[in-house]
């Protein structure tokens, strides 16, 4: 990233800070002053720009509304206890962006684009990153195909956008989430492993149909048998089984979260056994009723580190232990935060500092 670009600056001429209220931030809804644009065509990025949050004109005939060419990633700020903002494993995110791009035949996003974006739109919206604990700045990178061409082929031109959104945490409870055996959210061969929209698309029906039975979040299990444990949608999942965190493998129906592999790092570190492999509904299941289950949770930029305190199967609702007594998951959520805050010395280069 040696090279500075040139982006063009044009600041809002008022900023909704005034009227926008830090104790109150539902995730995703409260939008920042400003936004990154950038647009490929002719086979190279350009036109690069911050600008005021708003609508983005375009064609009713674009191919991403059409066909379904549309990725996007999640990342967050964070103010440190001294005043820095920090950026948390943005290369992480940088590299899974350009994954999914490439397995949904769109550009590759030059990395000095993706990272002086993100610098150029802290800097100027840097009252936005919210200074109380357990809060940040969540960051939206997103591309999209912008050809007005109804023909499915790949487009031949691209926008790409960094929006950004102050919020708190994401979940306020401990999770109940029902175990899914009927939908599929991804298939092998498919796009599983992809944050393209369409994976979120096909799970929106399930997921409101499992919301009227009282759960907060489902939890998919493989196409072909729903005989094992894949992910929640919105997060990884951890359990800990016999005092190891026991986690899915990633693979072609596996997003291969960034917090995922924060979480064994750290857990690693603190010399907590971890294996990664497939874990099948029977042995969940087994371990919460013989107690070989400790702990279960979801881990993703948005969820962080949320509890699980309820598991539905086949009609039945499996409680698990009581999150207040979970050393392992809660001990590793607070050396996460102290890092991502700066309270404590980031040693493995996680943070980007910005500002």
């Amino acid at each position: 990233m040696n090279e500075t670009l040139d982006i063009t600056i044009s600041k809002a001429d008022q900023s909704r800070l005034t009227v926008t209220d830090f104790s109150q931030l539902p995730f995703g809804k409260v939008f920042s002053d400003h936004m990154f644009i950038a647009d490929f065509n002719n086979g190279e990025w350009s036109n690069l720009q911050v600008l005021p949050y708003g609508p983005v004109p375009m064609s009713p005939a674009i191919s991403a509304l059409h066909y379904g060419q549309a990725i996007f990633e999640g990342l967050k700020a964070y103010r440190q206890a001294d005043g820095k903002i920090s950026v948390f494993r943005a290369d992480k995110n940088f590299e899974r962006f350009n994954k999914s791009a490439h397995r949904m035949a769109m550009p590759s996003i030059p990395e000095e684009i993706f990272m002086q974006g993100i610098a150029a739109l802290i800097e100027i919206d840097e009252r936005w990153v919210p200074a109380q604990e357990g809060y940040s700045l969540y960051i939206r990178p997103v591309m999209f195909a912008t050809d007005p061409y109804l023909g499915v082929k790949a487009s031949d031109s691209y926008k790409f956008v960094l929006m950004t959104t102050p919020t708190g945490p994401y979940y306020s409870k401990p999770l109940t989430v029902k175990i899914e055996t009927e939908y599929t959210r991804a298939d092998d061969g498919g796009v599983g492993y992809a944050k393209t929209a369409g994976n979120y698309a096909r799970s929106i029906y399930p997921f409101q149909e499992a919301m009227k039975e009282g759960f907060d979040q489902l939890i998919w299990t493989d196409a072909a048998t729903h005989e094992f444990i894949e992910e929640a949608g919105t997060a990884n999942l951890i359990f800990v089984i016999d005092g190891k965190l026991v986690t899915p493998s990633v693979r072609s129906t596996v997003l291969d979260g960034v917090t995922r592999d924060t979480i064994i790092t750290l857990a690693k570190k603190a010399g907590i056994g971890v294996e990664e492999r497939r874990v099948s509904v029977k042995e969940v299941i087994a371990g919460i009723e013989n107690g070989s289950l400790t702990d279960a949770f979801a881990a993703g930029t948005a969820a962080t580190v949320t509890p699980i305190g309820q598991i539905g199967y086949e009609g039945k609702l499996y409680t698990l232990t009581d999150p207040a007594t979970r050393a392992i998951s809660a001990g590793i959520a607070k050396t996460l935060n102290d890092i991502r805050y700066g309270l404590i010395p980031d040693e493995f280069g996680w943070n980007w500092t910005v500002k």
